[in-house]
């Protein structure tokens, strides 16, 4: 039978935005992605060269406002920001290290420490919200900003003289110049693409060649202990960037395609050309880089499959993450302790285990629906344990895999081969379903690098929510009440481990409770209170933003989520948001027959 909850309009992928609307976008990741379209550079600041350069500052301008004038050119970096150097003296310009790093402020306020006649100091103070690295990595973070900065008079005009390297500009010229890209490499397995979300200010038609620069530059370092690159020695990239008609102007703008010729492909296997076009035309596509994607291996088609006509997105699809993120067996729920189906016409209880007994807290099922593990009361008094953790078929028995006084929301890794979950707040296990014996034994990850990162502050026990993602290289977690996202990875000895945590978040005023994967970029945050309970945050931390929160009353005590829909549990039912053609009339709805505080919602992973 079909699930109870209604399909989303589909919708395109769109740099996270300030607003909830603009958040809830990408959701549906690129799933979707256009093959042809007017194309669109949202947020981008059109840097075509032009013979009159950046406009000049303005004549006559007073220091303060100056320099305020200086924080918004700041955003354009073209030219190593030659629009920020025409707001210093000669000898500054010349001594400005723009290449020091590049910090993202909240509104920043300039204050006059002393002016004389032709010579004044300003402050500039101001909240750091993030820094972008120089591959438009972006890192949130959470910290105070004071530098000074000299003026001086030169020809009647107000100019800067001395102020620290690095840029500085504001989050809100930031959103308007840069707009967030998302890269992809291959998982381990090599059966889907891993995003690496990057922040890039740059023209049109020159954003093909950019990306694929960074591509070939490989992806951050906490990700490539777990990921491969196709483009990547001995594959480079060969000769000039053009259209598929050889034309080499406005490569990526409108509906030319992209003709890519790559050295040394001609001896990749068929299955790692696949992987290497997979790579290329998600990533080009999810930046509204229109195809068709003529892809060449020294000079000949990269595949003769499309040597006439070309890639096209539909042809790396099952590559997608946000097709492995589907769910393909509908809303289920656990009602009174017992696991069911949510249907159109109401509730099946599945025969087995998890379907008769009434004492389930929490569950997870596997994508495809076959495996369940679930944190049963097992009713005993102390000093006896009292949680269980089971894991067994969708509509047979239940196999004992570990107790604790306490043992968080199980996770299945995408393979449906090990559920994980943490015990105690402290131990991460992993349950290994043998689906050939049926034997389930458990496996200890290692949780020694996440706790001693020295990136930032490391989280602090207890662990009380884990959720692998659909691509399995990363973990978002919950610890001591703050948002993380940590990298999965496999040593060589089979077992696994959590590192290289980023703190999500930053902001949040009240501690979170739930979490779940809204697509392989974007997690939706459920936390204390009843002011903006939900946040959406995409995966680097960048421009956390409060979700619609009609018709929910607080507590929300779990969050749920698909690329297809999204459900919580509140204070008094489990509800879904609703979609309807009017961005504006969107509102949480119950769930039929899922009241009361006891009703949790149930989704694949």
């Amino acid at each position: 039978m079909r699930s109870w909850y209604p399909r989303r309009k589909s919708l395109r992928p769109s740099a996270l935005g300030a607003a909830a609307v603009a958040a809830l976008v990408v959701l549906t990741g690129c799933a979707n992605l256009p093959d042809s379209s007017a194309p669109q550079a949202l947020g981008t600041i059109n840097r075509e060269p032009t013979s009159e350069g950046p406009p000049p500052p303005i004549a006559g301008r007073d220091p303060d406002l100056l320099l305020r004038d200086f924080l918004q050119a700041t955003a354009d970096p073209a030219n190593s920001h030659i629009a920020a150097r025409q707001y210093m003296t000669q000898s500054a310009a010349s001594q400005w290290d723009d290449a020091a790093g590049t910090l993202i402020v909240d509104k920043a306020d300039t204050l006059r420490e002393s002016r004389s006649g032709d010579k004044a100091t300003y402050v500039i103070r101001a909240h750091k919200v993030g820094e972008l690295a120089a591959d438009g990595a972006y890192r949130a973070i959470d910290a105070p900003l004071e530098n000074k900065i000299e003026m001086t008079k030169v020809d009647g005009e107000w100019r800067i003289d001395q102020l620290p390297d690095g840029v500085v500009m504001e989050q809100t010229a930031f959103a308007k110049s840069y707009r967030r890209y998302v890269l992809y490499f291959v998982d381990p397995t090599g059966t889907t693409v891993v995003p690496d979300l990057r922040w890039i200010s740059v023209a049109k038609n020159q954003l093909t060649q950019r990306l694929l620069s960074l591509l070939a530059e490989g992806t951050q370092p906490a990700l490539a202990p777990v990921v491969r690159n196709e483009l990547a020695p001995p594959v480079t990239l060969r000769g000039p960037i053009t259209k598929p008609n050889n034309d080499p102007i406005d490569v990526g703008v409108g509906l030319g395609g992209v003709r890519i010729d790559f050295a040394g492909a001609s001896g990749l296997s068929p299955r790692d050309k696949e992987l290497l076009a997979g790579q290329v035309v998600l990533t080009l596509a999810g930046a509204e880089i229109l195809g068709p994607y003529m892809l060449l291996a020294d000079g000949k088609p990269l595949d003769e499959r499309f040597a006439a006509n070309g890639w096209s997105v539909a042809d790396v699809e099952q590559l997608s993450p946000a097709v492995h993120a589907r769910n393909r067996i509908g809303l289920h729920a656990l009602r009174n302790g017992s696991l069911v189906q949510v249907t159109e016409t109401g509730m099946i209880t599945p025969p087995g285990y998890f379907g008769t007994v009434n004492n389930l807290q929490s569950a997870a099922l596997s994508s495809d629906g076959q495996l369940v593990a679930a944190v049963a009361d097992a009713g005993r008094a102390p000093p006896e344990l009292p949680r269980t953790l089971l894991v067994g078929s969708y509509g047979g028995n239940a196999i004992p895999v570990d107790e604790g006084s306490t043992i968080s929301r199980p996770s299945w890794s995408a393979d449906g081969t090990a559920a994980w979950a943490v015990i105690d707040g402290e131990r991460v296990i992993r349950a290994v379903n043998d689906r050939a014996t049926g034997i389930v034994s458990k496996q200890e990850v290692d949780i020694s690098a996440l706790m001693a990162s020295a990136q930032g502050a490391a989280p602090r026990l207890p662990i009380t929510e884990l959720r692998v993602s659909s691509t399995g290289v990363r973990a978002a977690l919950i610890a001591d009440g703050k948002v993380y996202v940590a990298v999965v990875e496999r040593h060589p000895d089979g077992k696994y481990a959590l590192t290289s945590p980023v703190q999500l978040a930053l902001t949040l005023s009240t501690r979170a409770v739930s979490l779940s994967w809204l697509t392989a970029e974007t997690i939706v945050i459920a936390r204390e209170g009843n002011v903006d309970p939900l946040t959406i945050v995409s995966i680097d931390g960048s421009q956390p933003t409060p979700q619609i929160s009609q018709n929910l009353t607080a507590p929300v005590r779990v969050v749920s989520a698909s690329p297809e829909a999204e459900y919580v549990g509140d204070s008094r039912a489990v509800l879904q948001l609703q979609y309807s053609d009017q961005t504006t009339d969107r509102f949480w709805r119950e769930v039929p027959g899922l009241n009361g505080d006891n009703s949790v919602p149930v989704l694949p992973g």
